[in-house]
């Protein structure tokens, strides 16, 4: 990747006019600045135990919704998935197992995300299975992965009871969790764990180096910039992020060999903090001989696609991922 210190930054990417509301009033809501000790605020609003329901998930009936507690990583505490099975297809069905935004340092399996993926679940008749993490820095890496990676393993072994098809199991996650997602994926390469038919990453995030040089254009812009990654970054790493040393299973743009990884789907904005570390990814995917889309969504926001879901951007970026699912999952 270029050093960003070597060039100068043109004027930031605008922002699509029709996001720009939604935008004005999410930028009102967020502190200025973030810090380590404001953490347990942003956590209690809205509080956990506020999420969707179970009756809200189901979309109306089209999923059946249940909570089972599985066990965790070695040594570690159970996990809970959250199991949202659709209920009138056929079994067995292709699923989607996947992690959550919130920087590794907020949010639910029951939100930041959850959402727009029900919806693409419920266009394609195919279950999600979302998974609660531990989070940062009440448990920094590598808590997160590995429990993310002991929940692919328990849906891997259980997929016959869940009416799950094991060869059709697709990993997917927003912002964090596309981060998490990537890493997870390299841990079952690595690992010789459960096959995966393809990863789905949106708006990942990916480099815990935080100098990208969109990190550094659109400082001080959109939803999530530079300093409040910083923050999630430290948090999970502390005085190890950014240095030579940090793993791959925590930042997976420091992964060396990005070969045999399943088709790769990429969503981001051209106005978003990690749009060059995506760039980049999908970009050494290729070079590795392996198989991406990658969509670079003009004028979008990160997570433009949760909070403004009825925008014609976001609408297209959904349909994108569903026509990329239909073709690699053969649905």
């Amino acid at each position: 990747m270029p050093d960003p210190e070597s060039d100068a930054l043109g004027t930031p990417p605008p922002f699509d006019p029709e996001l720009a509301a939604t935008l004005d009033v999410m930028r009102e809501r967020m502190p200025a600045t973030l810090t380590e000790d404001m953490l347990p605020m942003l956590r209690a609003a809205p509080a956990p135990d506020t999420g969707p329901t179970n009756e809200e998930l189901s979309l109306d009936g089209v999923f059946t919704v249940s909570e089972r507690v599985v066990p965790g990583p070695a040594g570690a505490p159970e996990i809970s998935l959250l199991i949202c099975s659709p209920t009138k297809a056929k079994t067995p069905v292709a699923a989607i197992y996947f992690a959550h935004g919130g920087g590794m340092i907020m949010g639910t399996n029951r939100g930041q995300g959850l959402a727009g993926v029900l919806e693409v679940a419920a266009d394609l008749g195919i279950a999600v299975i979302s998974v609660e993490y531990r989070l940062a820095p009440d448990s920094p890496h590598p808590a997160p992965v590995e429990d993310c990676y002991a929940g692919l393993l328990w849906t891997g072994e259980r997929a016959d009871e869940l009416g799950i098809d094991p060869a059709r199991l697709v990993v997917s996650g927003t912002s964090a969790g596309g981060g998490l997602a990537a890493a997870r994926v390299l841990l079952a390469r690595d690992r010789g764990g459960p096959p995966i038919i393809a990863q789905a990453l949106w708006s990942p995030m990916l480099d815990d180096r935080n100098n990208s040089y969109s990190a550094r254009q659109m400082a001080g812009l959109g939803i999530w910039d530079a300093s409040y990654n910083g923050i999630a970054w430290r948090a999970l790493l502390s005085d190890a992020q950014g240095g030579p040393d940090v793993s791959p299973y925590a930042a997976p743009a420091r992964a060396a060999d990005l070969s045999r990884l399943p088709p790769t789907f990429i969503n981001v904005c051209s106005a978003e903090t990690f749009r060059d570390e995506a760039l980049d990814y999908a970009s050494r995917i290729w070079r590795a001989g392996g198989s991406a889309e990658l969509h670079v969504w003009l004028g979008g926001f990160h997570g433009f696609e949760v909070l403004a879901p009825e925008a014609a951007i976001s609408q297209s970026a959904r349909a994108a991922v569903v026509r990329w699912l239909r073709r690699v999952v053969g649905i």
